[in-house]
């Protein structure tokens, strides 16, 4: 039986490709047990603001040597200036409400003190509760493999039974495909350049923000940009 996978480190309010890979996959592996790269989408994303794009970073410091799971947030101010970002910035966005409960649970309702901890539970919660995706979670680091790279990519998909790994576009500058061919593996390279456009309340369009954009300009029809126009246009198709 096929079995569809993606591995991949978890992402502060990820953008909605993220959420399409994670739609695509029967199981998604978070591997947060590598190393922690700074001024990466790991600890910021951005929103849209009347003044242009505006980062929403969690503060985590600058040492480099350590892994994602093991990033420590430093201070616990952030959680009330980015829940005042939204709210100036998106309060007035048609569903900003369909999105409030959670915006209020993850920056009112705890406070985090681990980066991987906090990113996981909100691509969690936003797939499973706001999208509906019903894809399977799970940590790399709970199956104890080996190897760097494309190796351990490999390992990771033996451990769980993947035998068809979907990989971002960017992979294709360090994946080595011959070992997936050798490991009788299929790769797919993900394609997200044709998503369609939304009204935004602060123009130009952008597709390069946090989910919570989408979220708060479409609400319950958000699934239709990421995925459901592709369903429509292959039900078209079929007629």
């Amino acid at each position: 039986m096929s079995k569809i996978g993606a591995i991949i480190q978890s992402s502060y309010f990820p953008w909605k490709g993220y959420f399409d890979m994670v739609h695509d996959v029967d199981l998604f592996v978070f591997m947060d047990d590598v190393q922690f790269t700074t001024r990466d989408w790991r600890n910021r994303n951005l929103i849209k603001t009347e003044r242009g794009p505006l980062w929403l970073t969690v503060p985590v410091g600058a040492k480099r040597s350590r892994l994602i799971q093991d990033v420590e947030i430093n201070q616990y101010r952030w959680q009330k200036e980015h829940y005042k970002s939204l709210k100036h910035h998106y309060g007035k966005a048609p569903f900003f409400h369909y999105v409030e409960a959670l915006i209020n649970e993850i920056f009112l309702g705890e406070e985090w003190d681990n980066l991987s901890q906090v990113n996981q539970h909100v691509i969690k919660i936003i797939a499973q509760q706001y999208l509906g995706i019903r894809t399977d979670f799970i940590n790399a680091g709970s199956l104890n493999v080996t190897g760097i790279k494309t190796e351990r990519l490999i390992e990771i998909c033996k451990a769980t039974g993947i035998t068809h790994y979907l990989s971002g576009p960017t992979a294709k500058n360090y994946i080595e495909p011959s070992l997936f061919d050798e490991a009788g593996i299929k790769l797919v390279f993900k394609d997200y350049s044709d998503y369609p456009e939304y009204q935004q309340l602060h123009p130009p369009f952008s597709h390069n923000v946090s989910i919570l954009d989408l979220l708060v300009h479409a609400g319950p029809d958000a699934s239709h940009y990421i995925w459901g126009f592709r369903d429509a246009k292959n039900t078209r198709r079929g007629r």
